[in-house]
């Protein structure tokens, strides 16, 4: 009986070890957290006006990020909107037969064309002489060149007009005002544009990573002012031996363990076909065990909000 009970004993630990392996079929690899920023800047240059937002806020799909300086914009599109509503006034009065003071008209707007093209000449001219001494940057110099030749073009357009508006053949002034109405409209909606450039919402939710410009502080066309990270963009990467990546597919699910907190899951969305090495190696049958593949999972938005990029985590990964 004394010979049976140690004969039990010592088959107890190994029943315990057996059990367990039976239990535990999730294997755990070691990884950590990226994420995909998105850099939010405006197409156009300008002086940094107003910072609506920090970093570690949290903010929503169309909440205002930043705006650049634009009184001078908003000019133009008023300018524009003039413009266009002259040259659909004046096509109107043609298409009703009504022949009033079409040519005054015109040479009105052409002399207050010239005005405005004098105008953009002499500050184009001045800020030549300031970007010579350093004391402008060239995106502005750019500005004052394109406004000089568009003004300069609307000029040639409106002598052109008046030309046209001369001849005796009232349908060819038709045609050339439909023309120039059309031009007025393209015109406009461009100018509405560039001033919409100068205000850049969030384009989704997310957490401000960091802010690269202060207020008051110039800003070259193009340059990122927010970094944003959406909680979509938030995923696991993770390596796993060739051994265990048979086992693997997209969709799969897996659990991914964090420090202080609490399990997170997560699906598998990518598995790379390329191997590489941990740590570098020579490529040979005894070396083989080393090979690993990079493996990326994403969790759920909400899940997603308590992940850091940078930040070490364990996956693991259940037998499917």
């Amino acid at each position: 009986r004394v010979a049976a009970r140690l004969k039990s004993l010592l088959l107890l630990p190994a029943l315990c070890l057996f059990l367990s392996a039976c239990s535990d079929s999730s294997d755990t690899f070691q990884g950590y957290t990226e994420g995909d920023f998105v850099y939010m800047a405006s197409s156009q240059a300008g002086q940094l006006e107003h910072l609506y937002v920090q970093r570690g806020q949290e903010v929503a799909a169309g909440e205002m990020l930043f705006s650049l300086e634009h009184a001078r914009e908003v000019a133009f599109v008023l300018q524009r909107e003039e413009e266009f509503k002259s040259a659909e006034a004046l096509l109107k009065d043609m298409l009703t037969g009504q022949r009033p003071l079409e040519l005054d008209v015109t040479r009105a707007q052409l002399a207050q064309a010239k005005a405005v093209a004098r105008d953009s000449a002499l500050t184009f001219k001045r800020d030549q002489s300031l970007y010579a001494q350093g004391a402008i940057a060239k995106a502005q110099l750019d500005n004052s060149r394109a406004l000089a030749d568009s003004d300069a073009a609307r000029v040639e357009q409106m002598q052109k007009q008046l030309g046209v508006g001369e001849l005796a053949d009232r349908e060819e002034r038709i045609k050339a005002q439909e023309a120039f109405l059309e031009a007025s409209r393209a015109a406009l909606a461009q100018a509405r544009w560039v001033l919409e450039q100068k205000s850049v919402p969030a384009r989704q939710a997310g957490l401000v990573y960091d802010t690269m410009y202060r207020e008051g502080e110039w800003v070259p066309a193009g340059s990122p002012v927010a970094r944003l990270l959406p909680p979509q963009n938030v995923y696991v990467r993770f390596f796993v031996p060739q051994s265990a990546l048979a086992g693997l597919k997209v969709k799969q699910k897996v659990v991914v363990h964090v420090d202080g907190a609490s399990d997170i899951p997560a699906a598998i969305s990518y598995i790379s076909n390329e191997a590489e090495y941990t740590p570098p190696v020579i490529f040979s049958n005894d070396t083989r065990d080393k090979l690993v593949y990079m493996v990326e999972a994403y969790p759920t938005p909400d899940e997603a909000a308590r992940l850091h990029p940078g930040q070490p985590v364990s996956v693991s990964v259940s037998a499917p």
